[in-house]
């Protein structure tokens, strides 16, 4: 036995051996695992709990056992510049008997015999596992099996989890007893600190007078910084069988200032989601006054949860809504619902009804992974008349469409079998007009063996196409299309494609479509299209100003006998247009109803230069036509004639801070500009302009689908003070008269117009916003909308 004397081990690291602790059972550490709803990165990385105990260490938060709880939040952060432990994946630490190991390392190790007392001091570490405890004093007396951990205490769990106190209490089994001025960090996000904690007897851990938040307590530059929102409690309980802290008597207070009480607050420590209310949503519009939305969320598993919301106003009935996620297995699904009982729009005359009758809308979707090669694809959206979305803002769309897809995609082979059915929310638009599509059938197939070098693809498709009111078409077709791509000795990039096809149709009730170029001939119809086609490429690389540049001219020829095109009907290419995309397109058409017959050269040239921050490319190109053909061809498409008109198109990137692309289209004669497009963005992702505008005249007025009109986007946002910013956007429509004879616009018309401002840092999103809308659709009013809306992070509210 020793004597009743103090035992001093010298101070130098290499002399200390590594002494180890043999505590029976097994019992969770001292910060069970923690986390919050929210990324790592915000908390900071912390300490390796396998790292040296004299390497320096951060300075500690100075803990006044009588301070506020405020002071344990807004210290500076105390993971800067550590890297994460390692996250544990078995049970380390517990010997072959189920005893856990706790090695410990310390300058100086004392022992007491009359106390029968073992105390460690200057730069202790105690290690089991995963896990370690750092601090300046540990005591543990043999006869309690009592650790009392002190001064700059740092304990790191097996999950990354830190907790920092003053003075710690533990067992001989490494579990945590009594704790003063706390706080603890956790991986995923938050902290959290409480003047007293301990542990009871159920092995639950009890905080008193506690705050909680997941924002920093530092600036990027490392200043230290109150964070924006918190959340007090009288008391705070952590489970870890269940893996939640739940709060008693919580306050959510902003910038300091207590405002809303959070009954029943509870949140998950592995980051998911709990059941409870969520921070509800306040709004004014024309159409239904005050607007109070408040929504409950339930969590039954890991992969299902289910949100109940219910909207009140003060000028409409109230509408419930219900969101349903599912992940499974093999995919995910999502249902959302809305609902309530109200007027309904007259779909004629745009006026409401004079009963009330239930309105709603339904949208679902979802994606399942069969095999590794076959997936399910669907999506639902139905509404029970046509200004339901519009007037609860839940969507601006103007038509709804309702898909099913089986696809398979294998290393060489395509196939796809769907349907799909739209609903039109368009007042002046009659239902029976719209189109159902079933069956949609696109099969492909690439063999692995070349043909004559080159590639073949063979495809087989067929589309059926019905209407209550209107024509009805089936089709199907089979092709075969051959590609052969070389590159020559001096570097030109030269393509031979033939193509052949033959085409089955039916249709009838031909006479209902109104554009007499659509309809086709009714009942059977052949045909057949081939097709050859060269194309030669030719790119002259160089330095110019300081970077480089890339010159290509380019040519193709492409040629087709006659084809019976207007004997055929078009339901999917009906809306063509030359431009930059489609310039060098085997068939400028979009889709497979018509196809471009004869001979024609199309010409023109790419040039980039890269310089260091720069980037520039343009894009500009004609095609002649060896014969002119004006049947399928409307005048004013710029494809008409012979000679086309003149399309390009250019790009400018500077960095990240500019982005602007310019497309145009000229006529061939006089220059005019019969396209115009401007799309630009410069700025940071904090303080921002776009712009973006489009002008269509080309002339034509007989064709429904190729309608004039001129419209103008904008988007502003400027910040200040570091996290607030204002914002403003705007849609207005420039066409006038002249250019569609059919409106009464004045040539300026806005469309609607927003204006706001909002605050955003690491953990905190408000804002409050103001929209216009300037057009009335049935119950739908036009007039003004505002909206405030805020979001806490790690606790789900948004």
């Amino acid at each position: 036995m020793l004597p009743p004397a103090e035992i001093a081990l010298p101070a130098s690291r290499e002399a200390v051996r590594p002494l180890t602790w043999i505590a029976s059972g097994v019992a969770l550490a001292l910060a069970a695992p923690l986390a919050a709803q929210s990324a790592a990165d915000d908390v900071g990385t912390v300490v390796d709990p396998q790292g040296e105990p004299g390497d320096p260490q951060p300075d500690q938060p100075a803990l006044d056992p009588q301070g506020d709880v405020d002071d344990l939040l807004t210290v500076p952060d105390p993971n800067a510049d550590l890297d994460p432990p390692p996250v544990a994946t078995g049970e380390e630490g517990i010997d072959t008997d189920g005893n856990r190991e706790i090695d410990f390392e310390a300058d100086i190790l004392e022992y007491s015999a009359d106390s029968d007392n073992v105390t460690a001091s200057g730069n202790v570490v105690l290690r089991s596992g995963d896990r370690s405890l750092r601090a300046d004093t540990v005591s543990w007396n043999q006869q309690t099996g009592v650790i009392v951990a002190s001064g700059r205490v740092r304990f790191v769990d097996e999950n990354g989890n830190q907790l920092f106190s003053e003075r710690v209490e533990l067992t001989d089994e490494f579990e945590a007893g009594a704790m003063e001025n706390l706080l603890l960090a956790l991986r995923q996000g938050g902290r959290l600190a409480a003047l007293r904690g301990m542990r009871e007897s159920d092995g639950t851990i009890a905080l008193q007078e506690a705050a909680y938040s997941g924002c920093s307590v530092v600036t990027p530059q490392g200043c230290p910084k109150d964070p924006s929102w918190r959340i007090t409690a009288e008391r705070v309980v952590y489970d870890p069988q269940s893996q939640r802290i739940k709060f008693t008597g919580a306050f959510l207070e902003l910038f300091g200032a207590r405002i809303l009480p959070l009954p029943g607050l509870a949140v998950r420590t592995d980051g998911g989601a709990v059941s409870g209310l969520l921070v509800p949503d306040l709004r004014f519009s024309k159409s239904n006054g005050v607007e109070v939305s408040g929504s409950y969320f339930l969590r039954f598993a890991d992969n299902r949860d289910l949100t109940l919301t219910t909207h009140v106003y003060t000028q409409a009935a109230p509408m419930v809504a219900a969101q349903w996620r599912h992940l499974t297995e093999r995919g995910a699904y999502q249902i959302t619902g809305y609902a309530t009982h109200s007027q309904r729009i007259s779909t004629f005359t745009g006026a409401p009804n004079s009963e009330e009758e239930f309105r709603g809308y339904i949208f679902a979707n979802g994606k399942f992974q069969l095999s590794p090669d076959w997936s399910l694809t669907g999506s639902i959206r139905r509404t029970t008349d046509r200004t339901f979305l519009r007037r609860y803002d839940i969507s601006r769309d103007d038509r709804l469409r309702s898909t099913l897809e089986l696809e398979r995609i294998g290393s060489n082979t395509y196939f796809s079998l769907a349907g799909w059915a739209t609903q039109t929310l368009r007042l002046n638009q009659p239902q029976g007009e719209v189109p159902i599509a079933l069956p949609v059938l696109d099969a492909r197939w690439r063999p692995d063996i070349p043909l004559v070098g080159g590639q073949l693809e063979l495809q087989l498709n067929t589309l059926s196409i019905s209407r209550d009111i209107g024509q009805d078409t089936q089709r199907a077709f089979a092709r075969a299309q051959w590609d052969l791509r070389r590159i020559t000795g001096l570097g030109q990039v030269v393509t031979l494609t033939g193509m052949l096809r033959g085409d089955v149709y039916h249709s009838d009730e031909n006479f209902l479509t109104t554009t007499a170029s659509y309809r086709g001939n009714p009942g059977w119809e052949y045909r057949g299209v081939a097709l050859g086609a060269l194309d030669v490429q030719w790119p002259f690389v160089g330095e110019a100003f300081g970077g480089t540049q890339v010159f290509t001219p380019r040519v193709q020829l492409v040629a087709t006998p006659p084809i019976k095109n207007l004997a055929i009907p078009n339901e999917d290419a009906r809306a063509i247009d030359l431009e930059d995309s489609n310039l060098f397109a085997l068939n400028r058409f979009p889709g497979y109803d018509r196809v471009e017959d004869g001979a024609r050269i199309t010409y023109g040239l790419d040039w980039s230069l890269r310089i260091p921050d720069w980037e520039l490319k343009t894009t500009v190109g004609q095609s002649y036509r060896l014969d002119s053909d004006r049947d399928i061809l409307p005048v004013g498409t710029g494809l008409s004639e012979k000679f086309s008109d003149f399309v390009g198109r250019t790009e400018v990137r500077y960095r990240d801070f500019l982005k602007f692309t310019h497309r145009f289209r000229l006529d061939k004669d006089s220059l005019a500009i019969r396209r115009n497009e401007i799309d630009a963005a410069v700025g940071s992702s904090k303080t921002y302009a776009e712009l973006g505008y489009v002008r269509l005249n080309r002339n034509i007025t007989q064709v429904e689908d190729l309608q004039d009109r001129e419209e103008l986007r904008g988007a502003v946002r400027i910040a200040f003070a570091n996290y607030w910013s204002v914002f403003g956007s705007g849609v207005f429509n420039l066409t006038d008269r002249e250019e569609d004879p059919m409106l009464s616009s004045d040539g300026f018309d806005p469309i609607r117009t927003r204006l706001g401002v909002a605050y955003r840092d690491d953990c905190l999103e408000l804002g409050a916003t103001w929209r216009r809308d300037y057009i009335t659709s049935g119950d739908a009013q036009r007039g003004d909308t505002f909206q405030f809306y805020f979001s806490l992070r790690n606790l789900g509210f948004r």
